[in-house]
């Protein structure tokens, strides 16, 4: 009997008696045995566990994994030797022979597991362990779940009628479908809807709605079963009607109070009608506060384009020193009184923009530090940052920036009337800030992560200006980011200097890591 026959005779008999769970053995030498299912996420490694029911060496054994068809297999190991001539080709370079446990004693003790490396989606199946000798075989299946972690989920409202709001919660990325649930402080609550959607690449993403009270507190959370879930919190609050602050300021007619973003740093936009003094009509009390009707909060990549290298303006500031593209409080020089940072130590950029689009980032980590923890980075329309200890600036009276203390470690502040707060789980090294004048958004990037930490829209009247603040209490420089000027078709940052400069180039969201963090600017 030639070995073709010897084959057809075995694919045979495994026709009629493998399950998904165990093959029957044709006798106890050669007896296989599976753990299944196996879990990974996308792009990671994955090994799938089999082995001999009996301590004995494989080496001498053929090895065949495949899928659904037997002549074109995963990996094959036969004659003490790989054999790759009829591979399925999706799997080349990729796979090998894996460990069941920490104990195990590889081939020679009759582990045959198979290790996938950089798992995708399509990797996702059955997969058969099969074992012969000379007159025995014996199979099984293994199943390989694959797994994408999708985007921190974003949450917008929109008021509705009687004192009521409609939160929306949506998540895109994930495989395969994930689990959605609301919730408020002590029991999970029903949604109005819950509505899934596929991209080509297999990828889900989920959209839901609550119909909640003005004055509530509810999170959102989406995740896989069994896996780390990702969850956004809305705490809602309705202003007393006496409270002119929030009336003057139209568009908080119920005014966020808190936003949290449990899991990263989440990507989060809000809408806001202006900066002018709006009438509370019923079409004023009915636009959202931040919703998914407004522009989409616009790409790192795309902002990029739009690159601006920013001058620091000169002045003279008794507690800052600012030298070329560096802001930095001088340990040498007195801090102004009081704990809060204020707009004592702030300092514009140039040019002003009255149009247009402009991107620029802020490094704020020297080479081998830790991230800044005291600053504020964004935009004003003041003519004049007000030397005045007691003026608390805000997006009311002209200043939207983002910022961050150190005493609050893990989270951001923005400059909202109320205050938002991003929780975070590290502080950006880099920070790209991108201003559309004429569509009205501003939004802030972690340039490393290549992500959104915030987006909002504010409609301006006057001439716009880059705001730095390098804080108190914290030594450290925040160097402006110079990129070499270049084509739009080219898209890169070029470092200008020789190789030894210790100026920051600006990122190529498309191409490497941020080169700020390892040429960051030297300790003045």
């Amino acid at each position: 009997m030639d070995t073709m026959e010897k084959q057809m005779i075995h694919l045979l008999f495994m026709v009629l008696f493998t399950s998904k769970c165990r093959a029957a053995p044709v006798s106890g030498i050669v007896e296989v045995l599976v753990k299944s299912p196996v879990s990974v996420h996308r792009g990671d490694a994955a090994t799938l566990p089999c082995w001999l029911s009996t301590s004995q060496s494989a080496e001498g054994l053929e090895i065949r994994w495949y899928r659904g068809n037997y002549d074109k297999p995963v990996m094959l190991y036969k004659a003490n030797e790989f054999n790759n001539e009829s591979q399925e080709s999706s799997y080349a370079g990729r796979v090998s022979f894996g460990l069941k446990d920490a104990t195990s004693g590889g081939l020679k003790a009759g582990d045959v597991s198979l290790k996938l490396i950089n798992v995708t989606l399509e990797d996702a199946g059955d997969y058969n362990c099969y074992v012969s000798s000379l007159s025995e075989y014996d199979s099984s299946a293994v199943s390989l779940r694959v797994m994408d972690t999708g985007e921190p989920p974003l949450l917008s409202t929109v008021l509705k009628e009687e004192n009521k709001m409609n939160v929306s919660c949506e998540s895109k990325g994930w495989f395969p479908r994930p689990e959605l649930r609301w919730s408020d402080k002590t029991k999970d609550l029903s949604p109005g809807d819950v509505v899934y959607s596929t991209v080509s690449s297999g990828h889900f993403s989920v959209h839901s709605w609550l119909l909640v009270s003005a004055s509530s507190e509810v999170s959102c959370s989406v995740g896989l079963s069994n896996m780390v879930v990702k969850e956004a919190r809305i705490r809602l609050v309705k202003p007393a009607e006496k409270e002119s602050e929030f009336s003057d300021g139209g568009w908080v007619a119920f005014g966020i109070l808190l936003i949290t973003a449990l899991v990263g740093l989440g990507a989060w936009y809000i809408k806001r009608k202006g900066m002018k003094s709006v009438s509370r009509t019923d079409e004023a009390e009915n636009t959202p506060l931040f919703s998914q009707e407004v522009v989409q909060p616009t790409s790192l990549s795309t902002a990029y384009k739009y690159y601006e290298n920013i001058e620091l303006e000169n002045g003279n500031n008794e507690y800052l020193l600012v030298r070329n593209n560096i802001v930095r409080d001088d340990v040498k020089k007195t801090f102004p009184d009081g704990e809060r940072v204020t707009c004592l130590t702030a300092i514009r950029g140039m040019p002003g923009f009255s149009g247009g689009k402009h991107y620029w980032e802020v490094s704020l980590v020297k080479k081998n530090t830790d991230p800044k923890k005291s600053w504020w980075i964004g935009v004003t329309t003041a003519s004049k940052i007000p030397e005045d200890s007691d003026f608390c600036p805000d997006t009311l009276n002209g200043f939207w920036f983002l910022s961050s203390s150190p005493d609050t470690e893990n989270s951001l502040q923005f400059s909202t009337k109320p205050k938002i707060f991003l929780s975070v789980l590290s502080r950006p090294k880099t920070v790209g800030v991108y201003l559309d004048y004429d569509s009205r958004e501003i939004s802030f990037y972690n340039v490393e992560e290549k992500s959104l930490i915030l987006s909002l829209t504010a409609e301006f009247t006057e001439e716009v200006f880059s705001l730095f603040n390098p804080g108190k209490g914290d030594a450290a420089s925040m160097t402006i980011v110079k990129k070499e000027k270049e084509s739009c078709e080219e898209g890169r940052a070029v470092d200008s200097t020789a190789n030894n400069s210790t100026e920051p180039v600006a990122s190529d969201p498309a191409g490497e890591q941020s080169t700020a963090e390892s040429a960051n600017a030297a300790d003045t």
